[in-house]
């Protein structure tokens, strides 16, 4: 994508001054200076995380509001690309659970992009990394992470015009702002869908296990790729399972080949994240598992849409619930061919190009490409 006007801007911005307006709200163009002050000069006790593409820092401005700041480490016509990107979208975009861009800077070889700080890091940290063991995600909230991620989807996908497909939705890109709302975050490899299109085929980016197959096999990127992802953030959530587990040195499980068994035998229990210690409501675990298996079935005309998704996970579609428990997937005859597919499916990711990846390290880190332990 060429580079978008907006990045084409250079001029400093001072405190309060050079807002400018898109389509989706307002943001700011910063001053080097100002995001250097923010951030101590980028100052190592400052950084969030590190990744292939740079830096995130945790910042705060004059008026006292913390920022976090994704500085490119270096300057590349591919990274120039991935920063036009993510500031085109999000300066396009506007809902509560979408992060929002606060502004960016583009002085020399400098690209910063600033956004919200999220006190809360992401939900990988919490499911999987260095939050895992306070178990600070209750049922309650994970059904509202779950529903907000549902609904910042969909609004990419069905009211942002023209259409967003995201491309890399997965633990890390959720992020929690104080109240443990969702924000979906990361842009860097979103896609706008022309109207009247039905996929765009691109070469594959992402993150293994979350990966539609069809996507990841012929490239074609499309709103149900994004559903494929979702419904293994789902049952990421539901479980507290990696989407790709380590049974040995050359065999792996995804989580869906774990959880559709003991779906069709109806033992959802099972499938519940062992730290909620059995505190959950069984009903919406059940719906969130259901609804999680069918986004992440490999038929992509069988998914649901994103929509759908959002009404089901609410409560708000007890027919459409029911439909779905009667599905052909559930169906004891139609397990092994799934797994079949699963596997070959499998095979062929490993065979493309994996994203820029990094461990988190502190609050925010989830803003840069996490090398997530979910693909090893």
């Amino acid at each position: 994508m060429a580079l978008c006007s907006w990045c084409k801007k250079t001029d400093a911005a001072e405190p309060g001054k050079k807002k400018k307006k898109g389509s989706a709200g307002t943001w700011r163009v910063y001053s080097l200076k100002e995001l250097q002050s923010a951030t101590n000069s980028f100052n190592y006790d400052n950084k969030l995380g590190e990744g292939g593409f740079g830096s995130v820092y945790w910042g705060q401005l004059w008026d006292g509001s913390q920022i976090a700041v994704k500085r490119l480490k270096v300057w590349s016509n591919k990274a120039e690309g991935e920063f036009s990107v993510e500031i085109e979208i999000l300066g396009r975009v506007r809902h509560k659970n979408l992060l929002s861009l606060r502004g960016y800077c583009s002085e020399g070889q400098e690209r910063l992009i600033v956004y919200d700080y999220m006190p809360n890091l992401s939900l990988l940290s919490h499911l999987h990394g260095q939050h895992a063991a306070e178990c600070l995600l209750d049922w309650p909230r994970r059904m509202s992470i779950a529903i907000g991620a549902a609904e910042g989807t969909a609004y990419l996908h069905h009211q942002a015009t023209p259409h967003i497909i995201h491309r890399d939705i997965k633990a890390s890109n959720v992020l929690l702002d104080s109240e443990f709302e969702a924000r979906v975050a990361d842009f860097g490899f979103a896609k706008l869908i022309p109207d009247g299109a039905t996929h765009v085929t691109t070469k594959v980016k992402g993150t293994l296990g979350y990966l539609a197959p069809e996507y990841a096999m012929f490239g074609k990127a499309s709103e149900s790729c994004d559903v494929y992802s979702f419904g293994i953030l789902l049952l990421e959530i539901a479980s507290g399972k990696k989407p790709l587990e380590k049974l040995s040195s050359a065999i792996k499980r995804t989580i869906t080949e774990w959880a559709l068994p003991l779906a069709r035998a109806g033992k959802f229990k099972e499938i519940a994240d062992p730290k909620l210690n059995g505190n959950f409501a069984e009903d919406e675990l059940k719906r969130l598992i259901l609804v999680g298996l069918v986004c992440a079935q490999n038929r992509p005309e069988k998914r649901l849409t994103m929509l759908e998704v959002a009404e089901l996970l609410k409560g708000e579609a007890t027919e459409k619930l029911l439909n779905l428990e009667k599905d052909e997937l559930f169906r004891p005859e139609d397990i092994s061919n799934y797994i079949c597919e699963e596997k070959s499916a499998k095979k062929e990711v490993t065979e493309i190009e994996e994203a820029d990846t990094v461990t988190e390290t502190a609050a925010n880190a989830a803003l840069v490409d996490i090398q997530e332990n979910t693909a090893t």
